[in-house]
């Protein structure tokens, strides 16, 4: 399935159209500080743990890998051979939007079950942005979407719980705009935007150090 957007450049564009569109033309320019590495570890250990509780989970990136592609398509199939199945990293395409779930719990009734995790204590605006962009891509692919929950955590590295479907519902027209819209800055030249609040906030954009003049091609890296 062919793909323009993933969720991960989604959100980057809505912090920063530039970011977005070196994200797409010029990755090799992107930066991640030592902190923002340690952050993804703890991420991913926490996503771990909270994976960890679903029985008998089928993770599709330990079946496929980088073939990101193909992730559509065994989630698919896996729904449709499973009469209760929990998926981790489930794909989803729409309208050349590419999302991957956390976790898709169906249950024996053919209900669906979604988590997105964050290690946070808290739920961020980011976060509901975060699932409103997959469900704008889910919920254009599947029926029966009973719940929507954002799993974070309580500071001892428990789970808490926060429902964001009606949320995301209600986000469909806004979402599907802005998807049109980042479309349409790709097809275009690198937008002139100056740097500011948006560098920073709600991350650190990985193209900072580019956009400030210290880094203009990959030899500024250190690749060679």
């Amino acid at each position: 399935m062919l793909y323009r957007l993933t969720k991960s450049k989604f959100i980057l564009g809505l912090q920063c159209e530039k970011a977005l569109y070196l994200d797409i033309y010029k990755p090799e320019l992107a930066y991640f500080s030592p902190e923002t590495l340690v952050r993804f570890r703890k991420g991913r250990d926490f996503e771990a743990k909270i994976k960890s509780t679903f029985t008998n989970g089928v993770d599709i990136s330990q079946l496929l890998g980088r073939n990101i592609q193909r992730y559509p398509e065994l989630t698919s199939r896996l729904l449709q051979e499973h009469d209760e199945i929990s998926i981790f990293e489930a794909g989803f395409v729409f309208n050349e939007v590419l999302v991957l779930a956390d976790v898709l719990h169906k249950d024996a009734d053919g209900n669906i079950y979604i988590y997105e995790i964050k290690n946070s204590l808290s739920v961020k605006d980011v976060f509901r942005r975060d699932v409103n962009i997959q469900y704008y891509v889910i919920g254009n692919c599947l029926k029966n979407i009973r719940s929507f929950s954002i799993i974070y955590n309580d500071g001892n590295d428990n789970p808490c719980y926060e429902e964001l479907l009606p949320d995301a519902c209600n986000a469909m027209p806004l979402i599907a705009s802005q998807v049109e819209r980042f479309k349409e800055v790709l097809q275009g030249t690198e937008p002139h935007i100056v740097t500011g609040q948006q560098c920073t906030t709600p991350y650190d954009c990985p193209y900072r150090r580019y956009c400030n003049g210290e880094i203009t091609s990959q030899l500024d890296l250190g690749f060679f």
